[in-house]
């Protein structure tokens, strides 16, 4: 199977345009930012020209991600020329009672090319994130599919909170494509990351822009460090959300005391990453966050 990293943002562009292009079938997009802007009239533009040359093309934004999008006069004309763009989710005055849905979101970033290749990782289409350190990965065959069957189930249902998720399609030896929602039964990326940490024998690194861990993961983690497992973090030292990096100092003092490790990125350059690995066999890159709000409320996607 074929796979490649990509480090930032504007890398990781420049492939997906280049698979769009290339693209003969089906563009399955689903993003929690896709913004019109600079890099996302880019997508937007080639887009429009494979729907002309006869190339089935979907997108599903989460409504509150892809707000700017949703608001746009630019939907319109999607649409008119037979792109077809849902949105997840979308916030309701009326529902001001029920403040808890507003935080059931889409957030995963998936591109997905004639059912065949799968970018996915924590990229989304928004010009602000160019300059961002980031990781993304490319891959081809039977992962795809499995990214695939997860995007039609959005697709089918976009007004269902909750989505049932069938883990045999996550039986490839080599990668697997895991999801999460907000229910219980059906956080797999939660259960995969929590099993990783607790089987962990030399060492766990982890780099996540927001570090909020539940209790039972944040746990796991200091067990790990106290049974002689190299335990890391690589944090940002100013993440995009300021309150997000007072939250995660709150762990600081706990978490070197139980012996992890604990590194802060480039202040001048925010790190988005969402990776982890384990003991040379097991690794999980996507878009899902090491905090409550994606691991536990969130619709995530992992490989």
């Amino acid at each position: 199977m074929n796979w490649k990293f990509y480090l930032t943002g504007g890398s990781a562009w420049e492939a997906m345009l280049a698979d769009c292009e290339a693209a003969t079938k089906t563009i399955d997009i689903e993003q929690y930012i896709f913004n019109p802007d600079v890099i996302g009239s880019r997508f937007i533009k080639i887009l429009e020209a494979k729907r002309k040359e006869g190339v089935k093309v979907r997108i599903i934004c989460d409504a509150v991600g892809s707000h700017s999008l949703r608001n746009s006069e630019i939907l319109e004309r999607l649409t008119q020329q037979g792109i077809q763009v849902r949105f997840f989710n979308p916030v309701k005055p009326w529902r001001v009672g029920n403040f808890s849905s507003w935080f059931l979101r889409d957030h995963r970033k998936l591109l997905i090319i004639d059912k065949n290749i799968l970018h996915t990782g924590g990229v989304g289409i928004d010009d602000r994130m160019d300059g961002w350190r980031d990781t993304s990965v490319r891959l081809e065959g039977e992962v795809a599919l499995q990214a695939d069957a997860i995007f039609e189930q959005i697709w089918q249902f976009p007004k269902r909170k909750f989505l049932k998720f069938d883990p045999r399609l996550t039986q490839n030896i080599e990668f697997s494509f895991l999801v999460n929602s907000p229910r219980y039964r059906s956080r797999y990326i939660y259960k995969s990351l929590l099993r990783a940490i607790k089987n962990a024998q030399n060492y766990l690194y982890i780099s996540t822009p927001y570090f909020v861990p539940s209790i039972r993961i944040f746990r796991a983690l200091n067990k790990a460090a106290r049974r002689g497992v190299d335990v890391r973090l690589l944090l940002p030292e100013k993440s995009d959300v300021y309150v997000a990096d007072i939250a995660a100092g709150s762990y600081f003092a706990l978490a070197l005391r139980a012996g992890i490790k604990i590194y802060l990125y480039n202040p001048k350059i925010i790190l988005h990453s969402k990776t982890a690995v384990c003991d040379n066999n097991w690794g999980s890159v996507g878009s899902a966050n090491l905090d409550n709000l994606s691991m536990l409320l969130n619709h995530e996607g992992n490989v």
